[in-house]
């Protein structure tokens, strides 16, 4: 199974851009126009998001800081033990809805501590590969295009990231134990 998943990452990215290429050319695309159009709006959507981004970010920042972190982790520890949920994991599962960056220092400090073949490490790679940051997506996505109702659109996002939590430690117990 080990290798079928690692054969399968090694292709994934390679296939996927030669098939977009392929397919713009037998379609008479411009490919690397459209890119260059493409990336030109980028740079307009990221210049019209960046007061929701900054907000976000002190959001953030002011979240990890107060220590509303670790009172949320000591309340939660009871039922962890329960469901036998490793417990350096849970700053990684509540801080990837709310930040990629902030997330990706915890992954990264987790992979450094266990190794990156160790089930914590693999989990934490997983789990942030499984999962979005919705409330950032919400905030800045939705606030560039003007939507104010996002309620429904946070359900979703919330409940999906569970399902990437949950699911991550499923398929890692798995596949590499």
């Amino acid at each position: 199974m080990y290798q079928w998943v690692s054969l399968l990452s090694l292709w994934a990215i390679p296939v996927t851009i030669s098939f977009v290429l392929l397919y713009g050319w037998r379609k008479q695309v411009p490919v690397y126009e459209a890119f260059v159009d493409g990336a030109k709006g980028g740079l307009t959507t990221t210049i019209r998001i960046l007061p929701h981004l900054i907000a976000m970010m002190v959001a953030v920042t002011m979240f990890r800081e107060s220590g509303a972190l670790e009172l949320l982790l000591g309340l939660i520890r009871p039922l962890l033990d329960a469901l036998h949920f490793p417990e350096e994991l849970v700053p990684l599962a509540l801080l990837r809805p709310l930040t990629g960056t902030g997330s990706l220092a915890i992954a990264t400090d987790l992979i450094a501590q266990y190794g990156p073949d160790s089930f914590l490490g693999r989990l934490a790679a997983t789990m942030q590969g499984s999962t979005d940051t919705t409330l950032y997506v919400l905030t800045v996505y939705f606030g560039a295009v003007g939507i104010r109702n996002s309620a429904y659109a946070l359900k979703v996002g919330l409940w999906s990231d569970l399902a990437g939590v949950i699911f991550s430690l499923l398929v890692v117990s798995y596949v590499f134990s």
